[in-house]
């Protein structure tokens, strides 16, 4: 053994000791503190024998963990991922009670709720001393990381990345902060908030910063799969209802998901821009990636959840993880209590109710999902992946009910940066450089809510408009969530199960109302097609005027039998779309590019009978949801429009690709810059073609049924192992 090997053996040793040494301390402390906790025999012990029955016991308890822990929780796969964080304790007190069994003359003893305290202690220090210790030894943490990966490119035959070394190709890290807009990070960067992000776009950083314009549809769902995928064609809002089959189409639900990214294969006939060695985690989309974890399209395919739930255990297996994490998620809980009481005693506006479920749905964003979805993106790099695309939904679900600006979303974009700044520290230390690319795919815009504003819903205005009964109170509409969708399947729970019943209507000839953020859907599903304005009017008269010159209501985009599609506004104000002008009409007050967004929306197979924008205020950036938001998303109106894409220099500057593309004969995009999340896609594709060669298209797979709208994607066959992969 050479000398390298002897340091390494001995560095290993030294802090194996350690750890075992700080556990037998903090054992004795738990003794000496808790009644019911003892490490000596009914007749006393003298120090020395105390000590050395801690060390055993400590001992114990870190090699059951070790070896036992993981067995553990790949036993219990079939056990909703939510459910096994509430289990962590549980399981860490048995295996506990377990090694004071093993303790000699039986000196060891606990209550078994002693024994979850005194587990989940010993967990976090051992945590927090080894997390330490390999601070301080940065190579021996990356050699540890580095040969766990190489196990697993072994054991799956692919090639080791330090063939190529870090002078070689190389890897791609694409961060998305999910809802934070571009003016959001500019302010979080200057006031502190987010000193990685501040750092990287200083000079000597060298990253460079752009925002972009999103479509109508500002929303996770159809940026996220432009971006992906390379098409959002026909993904009209968040949900939208097809009346050919009498559904609901939600992005965050699992079968709808998986219908959206088999549409958009099908459109551009390429599987995804992580089809070349890529991995996807915490997505709504696959990408084409072979690796994934959290991927909600695919839990429709894998059966009971497995396929979205995998990375949870393959993050979980590590006690400390499960330990560290479910503190931070009960810490979380608290956290968010404290806040909404405080905001209802201090009575401050505008405000939206946050009890029920909401506190364990942001714990779940805001802590478990960004911790496994982060652990995955660390795999990711050691393991050489060629492309990685993620997101941490965090900021988008607290700003939802706290506000955009608001000082809970603050926190959670400090917590953010955090987990930013390791992923950064890491890269410096894995088997092939990285380039980490941040960005998002919308922003928020604040507000109060419709009903706040007006005593009334969208649907209840819709109602009245018709000549129907109408709610004495307004009741809150259903608020779309990545999170709270998430949350479901991670308890086995359909998300249909839980949807209101405004997307369900009593009678066939009821129109259904749906809400995407500040964006509302009006369908009339006794009407066959598209229905039009005629059509609209001999049943119900009063309805267009009604909305058009409610004052939260912006435009609306309805279809005339005899002038085509019109824009309608208040004043009895009517536009045809094709003479749609930016900074003109009901338009107005929308900012660049609104008009375009509108007429392409207008061309979808599935628009609504009537699309509904709310009304924008540019003085102040505010607009009012259709859902129970004071941060919302979905339509037009302020920096909910407005995202940012973060890249470092030396990669091609995405307005010259703009630039190249209309050149080539592409259409200039309306106002310049980079518009539509589709040009994201095809930014982020030249990118990785920049360096690895371009990705691979559906047709070249090899699949039989390429050209078929059902064919399955790509890769997928040849990666059973591939979820979860870590």
């Amino acid at each position: 053994m050479g000398d390298g090997k002897w340091r390494t053996a001995g560095r290993a040793l030294m802090r194996v000791t350690v750890v075992w040494a700080v556990s037998t301390l903090t054992m004795l402390a738990l003794a000496g503190i808790l009644p019911d906790f003892r490490l000596q025999s009914d007749d006393g012990d003298t120090i020395t024998r105390t000590a050395f029955t801690a060390a055993w016991g400590a001992g114990a308890f870190g090699l059951l963990s070790a070896l036992v822990w993981p067995v553990l929780v790949r036993a219990l796969l079939i056990v909703p991922a939510l459910v096994l964080g509430a289990l962590v304790f549980f399981l860490n007190g048995s295996l506990l009670l377990v090694a004071l069994r093993l303790i000699p003359d039986g000196r060891g003893d606990a209550a078994p709720e002693t024994a979850v305290v005194v587990a989940a202690v010993m967990s976090a220090v051992a945590s927090a001393t080894s997390t330490a210790l390999a601070v301080r030894d940065d190579e021996a943490y990356r050699r540890r990381l580095s040969r766990l990966a190489d196990r697993r490119r072994r054991r799956r035959g692919r090639p080791s990345p330090a063939d190529h070394g870090r002078d070689g190709p190389p890897g791609t890290v694409f961060i998305q902060l999910d809802g934070v807009g571009h003016d959001v990070l500019v302010k979080a960067a200057a006031d502190g908030l987010m000193p990685t992000v501040a750092h990287w776009l200083g000079d000597a950083a060298g990253h460079r910063l752009t925002l972009w314009r999103t479509d109508w549809s500002s929303q996770t769902g159809a940026s996220q799969l432009a971006i992906l995928h390379g098409s959002n064609h026909d993904v009209p809002a968040f949900r939208w209802y097809e009346k050919e089959t009498r559904t609901v189409m939600v992005s965050s639900r699992p079968a709808s998901a998986l219908e959206m990214q088999r549409r958009a294969i099908a459109h551009t006939r390429d599987g995804g821009l992580l089809t070349v060695d890529g991995a996807s985690r915490g997505n709504l989309f696959s990408g084409g990636a072979a690796q994934l974890a959290l991927v909600l399209s695919m839990a429709a395919r894998r059966g009971k959840g497995r396929g979205s739930r995998a990375g949870y255990f393959a993050y979980f297996s590590d006690p400390a993880n499960a330990t560290r994490t479910a503190l931070s998620f009960v810490a979380e809980v608290a956290r968010e209590i404290g806040q909404s009481t405080r905001a209802r005693a201090l009575k401050i506006t505008p405000r939206v109710k946050r009890g029920g479920l909401y506190p364990f749905i942001r714990a779940f964003a805001t802590v478990v999902e960004r911790d496994v979805v982060v652990a995955a993106v660390l795999g990711d790099m050691f393991a050489g992946r060629t492309a990685v695309y993620a997101d941490l939904v965090a900021y988008d679900e607290v700003a939802h009910h706290s506000g955009p600006y608001s000082r809970d979303a603050e926190k959670v974009l400090e917590r953010l940066d955090r987990s930013l700044a390791l992923i950064a520290k890491i890269a410096d230390h894995t088997p092939r450089s990285y380039r980490i690319v941040l960005l998002s795919d919308h922003g928020q815009s604040p507000g109060e809510t419709f009903a706040g504003k007006y005593g009334l819903t969208l649907k209840d205005l819709v109602r009245a408009g018709c000549g129907l009964p109408v709610p004495r109170r307004a009741r809150g509409t259903h608020s779309a969530s990545e999170a709270r969708d998430a949350v479901r399947i991670a308890l086995h729970r359909p998300p249909e199960e839980l949807e209101p019943e405004a997307e369900h209507p009593a009678r066939h000839s009821d129109p259904i109302v749906l809400a995407s953020g500040n964006l509302g859907l009006l369908s009339f599903p006794d009407i066959e097609g598209r229905a039009s304005r005629e059509q609209i009017d001999r049943s119900h008269p009063a309805l267009l005027s009604t909305l058009a010159n409610h004052p939260g209501i912006g435009f609306l985009l309805v279809r005339s039998e005899e002038h085509g599609s019109l824009v309608l506004g208040p004043g009895c104000a009517e536009v045809p779309v094709s003479e749609l002008r930016d900074g003109e009409g009901p338009l107005a007050d929308f900012g660049t590019g609104a008009a375009a967004a509108v007429r392409r929306t207008d061309t979808f197979p599935h628009v609504a009978d009537v699309m509904v924008n709310s009304m924008y205020d540019p003085a102040t950036g505010t607009v009012h949801a259709f859902e129970e938001q004071i941060g919302s998303h979905g339509g037009l109106g302020g920096e909910q429009s407005r995202p940012f894409l973060l890249w470092p220099r030396g990669m091609t500057d995405p307005l010259d690709i703009v630039a190249a593309e209309t050149a080539e004969g592409h259409p200039a995009p309306p106002g310049g810059g980079l518009v539509g999340a589709e040009a994201v896609h095809r930014v982020l594709a030249r990118w990785l073609h920049e360096i690895s060669g371009p990705q691979v298209p559906v047709h070249a797979e090899g699949f039989a049924g390429a050209d078929r709208a059902d064919a399955p994607f790509p890769r997928e066959a040849a990666a059973k192992d591939a979820p979860g992969t870590v």
